[in-house]
């Protein structure tokens, strides 16, 4: 059996979001999407469930995080800096907010987070796996 990840995401405005992670680059499958939530492939392997809040409260009774709340970070892995620069400049220009927190950048690891219109935080980085062996291995022969 393959392994799936479905996250799912309350949103206010299901076209708006649906209309901002196509922006960025995730797919739309129609047979898991409808007027109450939209399925956003982001691999083989990864789908973000775009759920309306009606839809969403027919899981849980939970109350939603307050506006501003940190709750949830999702990190995604690009292959390149210019790639994580490109998705967060897509996200401040289709109604996300680039730079959600400050930049990072160690070097062999940078990394740009942003909030999508209803505030989920995500952080696509860029890491060269290499350089960071070979720092560790610097620092274990010292």
């Amino acid at each position: 059996m393959t392994r799936k990840i479905f996250i799912n995401l309350p949103v206010t405005d299901l076209p708006r979001s649906k209309a901002f992670y196509t922006a960025l680059g995730f797919v739309n499958e129609p047979k898991f999407t409808d007027d109450t939530a939209a399925a956003m492939q982001w691999s083989d392997h990864i789908v973000i469930m775009l759920l309306t809040h009606d839809k969403w409260r027919q899981f849980t009774d939970r109350p939603f995080a307050a506006e501003g709340a940190s709750s949830l970070r999702l990190c995604i892995n690009l292959p390149s800096r210019g790639e994580v620069e490109e998705m967060n400049r897509k996200a401040s220009a289709n109604n996300g907010m680039a730079d959600a927190d400050p930049p990072t950048d160690y070097g062999f690891m940078m990394s740009r987070a942003f909030a999508d219109p209803d505030g989920h935080i995500w952080e696509p980085m860029w890491m060269d796996e290499a350089e960071f062996e070979r720092m560790q291995q610097a620092e274990s022969e010292a």
